[in-house]
């Protein structure tokens, strides 16, 4: 067997042993709480935030705007420091929402399957 022949044979194994391993399944899933998350997949079992990897995109993430600005009103009789009233919402803008229960999810399982990746949630088509 020339070289070329033995190295194409040992190439063809490794990709066939790599897709005989799944080595990434697509998966769905529904979050059944996010404090602790918990996901239920497939309706097979349930996998802990030990098991799952969440972006970014997928946490909470909120913003204060509410604020006041002090300022030194030297209008009148002399100066005086004062501040303004409070401006914008008292509750922070949510600019992200995290997962919570009822959340249905694609998931990527990595290989070996001990790790779970959430792609995003998945929602109706309308």
């Amino acid at each position: 067997m020339s070289m070329e022949r033995l190295l194409n044979a040992i190439k063809r194994a490794g990709a066939d042993a790599v897709a005989a391993s799944n080595p990434v399944n697509l998966l769905f899933g529904d979050v059944k709480s996010s404090d602790p998350l918990t996901v239920m997949v497939d309706q097979r079992f349930t996998l802990t935030a030990d098991f799952l990897i969440v972006p970014e995109s997928l946490t909470h993430y909120e913003v204060p705007l509410r604020h006041v600005h002090s300022y030194t009103d030297d209008s009148g009789t002399g100066s005086a420091a004062k501040t303004t009233e409070p401006a914008l919402p008292e509750e922070p803008i949510v600019i992200r929402r995290g997962l919570k229960a009822g959340d249905k999810v694609a998931l990527l399982r990595m290989q070996g399957g001990q790790q779970y990746y959430i792609l995003d949630r998945v929602v109706v088509a309308e």
